[in-house]
């Protein structure tokens, strides 16, 4: 199994960046990552989402472990691999937040899947800070 995790504070209420998160159409704006998303069903554990990359490839993943306005976790099969992705928000303060995602692959070439798929996680979450923070 391969592991990582990035965080950021964000000087917002925990409350405006899981806004952001429930609003999966909206990634594409904060997440440079995301060319379209859309969610079926509910936000809420067993919901689903269709993700394109810029790139035009598509997945399809899996919502689960959500906590309304702390945490979410989605899952995505990759081939032979299995990916997790937990966006968690911890509150400071009433002011500020600290955001982390952390990503957990399983599979052959476990390392190789992991890195290409966190390779951007420092920059979305600046993204996601800016954004945040310019709306606060």
């Amino acid at each position: 199994m391969w592991l990582h995790e990035s965080r950021i504070e964000v000087d917002a209420p925990a409350a405006a960046v899981w806004a952001r998160f429930a609003d999966v159409a909206g990634w594409k704006r904060w997440n440079a990552g995301v060319a379209e998303c859309s969610l079926h069903g509910a936000f809420a554990d067993g919901g689903e989402f269709d993700m394109r990359l810029p790139d035009g490839s598509e997945f399809r993943s899996r919502l689960f472990d959500v906590v309304e306005g702390r945490s979410f976790a989605d899952e995505t099969q990759v081939g032979e691999h299995r990916v997790r992705v937990w966006h968690r928000i911890d509150p400071l303060d009433v002011a500020r937040c600290r955001v982390a995602y952390q990503a957990e692959v399983e599979g052959p070439d476990a390392a190789g899947v992991g890195n290409a798929v966190t390779d951007d996680f420092g920059d979305v979450l600046a993204a996601l800070k800016r954004d945040v923070e310019f709306a606060a």
